[in-house]
């Protein structure tokens, strides 16, 4: 999915309490490892299970990746990870809530202003990776039942589609538990793969 113009960005209603997002100042390993986990086994991120340690630091010291923390209550929220990338574009390669905010009217704010951030890379962050000209987005078939939804109201529109398998790891083996095996959906053995 993609956004073309920072003008195509349309707000979500305000949670019923503060959340604020705080870009980390300090690039973590175990930060982005810990809240991948939180936040992705229960839309079955596993794609970075393999990662070592190493491979993690290497993600995440890279300047043109950005970690933003989303807090409210005086919890951790939720999180997303930017990618300022040549040409203009920038990736949300993550954007998710931590389960405790889950289906509490968080989600379309936390997209949004993720979003916006997107659009201000060069300025709040990515310095020198100059503005942003599209800002893009991976999703599946995997993910929220009501992603989808929400990265629409917000702006954006489908750029390309694919159907393709993924293998998904048994649970009992996963670096950290998943709330339930998610091979068990027969619908879910084919993910749908919107990419640019």
């Amino acid at each position: 999915m993609e956004m073309l113009d920072a003008a195509d960005l349309r707000p979500a209603p305000l949670p019923g309490v503060e959340m604020t997002f705080t870009l980390a100042g300090v690039p973590s390993a175990d930060v982005n490892r810990a809240l991948y986990a939180m936040v992705g086994a229960r839309v079955c991120w596993t794609d970075r299970f393999p990662w070592t340690h190493a491979d993690w630091r290497a993600w995440v010291e890279r300047p043109e990746l950005s970690t933003w923390l989303a807090m409210a209550e005086g919890t951790i929220a939720g999180f997303f990870e930017l990618e300022a990338q040549p040409g203009g574009d920038t990736e949300i390669h993550l954007v998710g809530l931590t389960p405790a905010f889950v289906g509490r009217g968080y989600g379309g704010y936390l997209v949004e202003q993720c979003t916006r951030r997107a659009w201000q890379r060069g300025e709040l962050w990515a310095a020198g990776s100059g503005p942003a000209s599209r800002v893009w987005l991976r999703t599946s078939t995997l993910d929220h039942p009501n992603a989808m939804a929400n990265y629409r109201r917000r702006g954006f529109k489908v750029a390309a589609e694919t159907t393709g398998p993924k293998l998904v790891p048994d649970p009992r083996v996963a670096p950290w538990p998943l709330p339930h095996d998610p091979r068990s959906a027969s619908r879910r053995f084919q993910e749908e793969e919107l990419i640019t």
